[in-house]
């Protein structure tokens, strides 16, 4: 028996009883009950439960996905493929989620809607949570926005305040739609354990998690444990890496068994122009784009300038008050203490005219058209500084917003967004993690009420950003590639998006950060999806169910460690270092440099019958990489072929700490890439 406890000094009160994720139940106990329970025979595992965290019009154009051509209309769209969610609920009756040109679904389908009529899109929302909120309807917003992402129907005419116009559709417009909402302003890992076992129960193909907890043993993590079951029975999972960005080692959502998602920009932007009254002009973005705004220059304050209030430069209401803002452009620090949103709700209420928010350096120039409540717009960091220096300089300071409305062809994108979650993970840093990016930077998506305050149209729509955006465009891929290929396991699938991952932007440079720098590994993973290559791959590394118990007993965990998570009896009588787990990624320590290490993968031709690959090595710096054999050739499909490949860290120094590299298999016709990532220290 194995359970998440809520502690509670109230009687035994069982919330949960699960069949699938785990063999137990979540319930209220107290402390007593607790230790009363711990004695019984078959008693195993109970700890208090923890809160997990939530973490369009143009993105499947960006992502080469285009009506009636290419791959969208050879998956057909995704049809036939049931996407679960598990978020803060679904607004039903938006236009994203009506039934026009749906078919029934599939025979295997056992779901239902728990508080309204299904239909061919929406076929199934169910209510987790602890008997609160039962209603599966969306009061968040979230929910509907990533649901709508992932296999929004199309429609048209979706824009925010008048940007971004255009016909909406999520990245799988023809896959089914089940909803499991877990999410009210947290999400109970009891709950969440509930959704997911229903959603295994109901028969889903895809589940698309945008939330999370703190990194740990997967043992101990309840979202590692559910999707393990998940994968058993065959189901794809995508999982949002976390908004702890830029720092290293923060990603979220990394078992191997995961699709684990950082947050990209698209080529779109809303140019929001702040110019100033010397002449300068510093380009920003914003959702809000009025056409009545005046174009005379106004006096521009920057309450945080000589301010000995900390929270002054973040414009909160009681700072202020203090000035005075009316009539004024006031200039706002991203950040915290205050929401973004709400910095130009107390601008407004102060009397201000406009608004210019500027990022702080570790922000850098990520901007978001976020709709906003007052003129404004988002500045990078060294815009901001431009405006601050120009402040500090000018007696009577001032500046006005041009709006210049959405501009397509941004060819810095695609470029990683601060706030994406870093490698290497905390659980298991020997898997490469995040596997890939995806759009989640500005992203419009169906939201369950109007953000203008619109009675008149149930076709309302947000814009937000987040890796809880770029989750369900990658689950949107995977429903996609079931599609095509419903033979494929879900590492079959992660294994196609992570090998054709696209590493350059649509200016032909590498993708860079939020500081215009190349990105490093562990910031993009293998790169940003490409999902027209992903469809056809040429090779693919497969890894079965049980090829995880000896990389699980490899990491040290014990017997009843490994079998908390596998839920059944486990003996670790074989290991394998992380590396050996056949993954289309290498993360590898490299700390000694008289140390080879040599790591087997497996490949499986699903490309041309009969081919022939060559290996081309490109070494992260400082360590040597040799390939046997350095040919693959195949006869038929479903061929397996393996190869052994070596890292030894060569003696001259380096002052890196991480190095990057990669391994090719090409063709003449396929280029299968894996990225290699190398720590030369023990402390990233």
């Amino acid at each position: 028996m194995s359970s998440a406890v809520e502690t509670s000094t109230d009687s035994s009160n069982i919330i949960y009883s699960y069949q699938h994720v785990i063999s137990g139940f979540a319930a209220k106990l107290s402390p007593d009950a607790v230790k009363a329970m711990e004695k019984m025979d078959g008693f195993v595992y109970a700890r208090p439960q923890r809160v997990l965290n939530l973490q369009t019009t143009h993105t499947p154009d960006f992502l080469g996905l285009h009506l009636n051509s290419g791959f969208w209309n050879s998956s057909n769209y995704g049809e036939g493929v049931i996407i679960g969610v598990l978020d803060t609920g679904v607004s039903p009756e938006h236009p994203s989620f009506n039934d026009d040109g749906m078919p029934p679904p599939p025979a295997k389908w056992k779901g239902k809607c728990d508080n309204f009529e299904c239909n061919n899109k929406l076929i199934g929302a169910k209510s987790f949570r602890s008997g609160n909120q039962s209603t599966s309807f969306d009061y968040v917003g979230h929910g509907t926005h990533t649901s709508s992402t992932a296999a929004g129907n199309f429609v048209g005419g979706a824009n925010v305040y008048g940007s971004d116009n255009g016909t909406a559709a999520g990245i799988a417009p023809r896959a089914h739609l089940a909803m499991y909402k877990v999410c009210g302003g947290g999400c109970p890992e009891s709950d969440f354990l509930a959704g997911m076992d229903a959603a295994i129960e109901d028969g889903v193909d895809v589940v698309s998690i945008s939330l999370g907890g703190p990194s740990g043993p997967f043992y101990d993590d309840v979202i590692a444990l559910a999707t393990y079951r998940a994968m058993e029975k065959g189901i794809f999972v995508s999982c949002a890496a976390g908004n702890s960005g830029p720092n290293l080692s923060t990603v979220l959502n990394e078992a191997p068994w995961i699709l684990t998602v950082g947050a990209a920009t698209v080529d779109r932007r809303v140019v929001a122009t702040a110019r100033l009254g010397n002449g300068e002009e510093v380009d920003g973005q914003s959702a809000y784009q009025p056409d009545d705004f005046s174009l005379e220059l106004l006096p521009l304050v920057y309450p945080g300038m000589n301010a000995s209030d900390f929270t002054a430069k973040y414009c909160d209401n009681s700072s202020l008050e203090i000035y005075d803002v009316k009539g004024k452009v006031v200039v706002c620090d991203m950040g915290d203490p205050v929401p973004t949103l709400v910095k130009g709700t107390a601008v407004k209420e102060a009397g201000g005219a406009a608004m210019i928010l500027v990022n702080q350096d570790i922000q850098g120039y990520t901007t978001f058209a976020d709709p906003h409540v007052l003129p404004a717009t988002h500045l990078s960091f060294a815009d901001g500084e431009k405006v601050k220096a120009y402040i500090n300089l000018t007696s009577n300071p001032t500046a006005t917003i041009l709006f210049k409305g959405t501009v397509i062809g941004d060819p810095r994108a695609p470029a990683v967004s601060y706030f994406s979650s870093r490698g290497p993970g905390n659980a298991s840093p020997g898997i490469l993690k995040p596997d890939i990016v995806g759009p989640g930077v500005s992203i419009i998506a169906a939201w369950p009420v109007s953000v203008e305050n619109r009675t008149d149209t149930k076709s309302t729509f947000n814009i937000i950003s987040g890796t809880s955006m770029s989750c369900p465009h990658l689950s949107g891929v995977a429903a996609l590639l079931k599609s095509a290929h419903p033979d494929w396991s879900p590492a079959a699938i992660k294994s196609a998006i992570i090998t054709t991952a696209d590493t350059t932007n649509l200016g032909n440079n590498k993708i860079e950060d939020e500081r215009r720098l190349p990105a490093d590994i562990f910031t993009l993973g293998a790169g940003q999806v490409n999902p027209s290559r992903a469809n056809d791959p040429g090779l693919v590394y497969d890894v079965a169910p049980k090829d995880y118990v000896p990389y699980l007993c490899g990491l040290g965990y014990t017997d009843k460690q490994v079998g908390l998570l596998l839920q059944r009896n486990v003996t670790c009588s074989a290991t394998i270092p992380e590396a050996e787990l056949n993954y289309p990624s290498f993360s590898i320590r490299l700390v000694n440099p008289s140390r080879s290490q040599t790591y087997t993968r497996t490949v499986t031709n699903v490309g041309e019958v009969s081919s022939s690959y060559t290996v081309e090595i490109v070494p992260p710096d400082g360590v040597s990489v040799t390939v046997e054999p350095p040919t693959l050739n195949f006869s038929e499909l479903n061929q397996k072929a393996s190869y052994r490949v070596a890292f030894t860290r060569s003696a001259s120094p380096t002052n890196a700490t991480v190095v990057q590299g990669y391994l090719k298999w090409c063709s003449s016709r396929y280029v299968v890439r894996s990225p290699i990532a190398a720590i030369l220290n023990l402390v990233v």
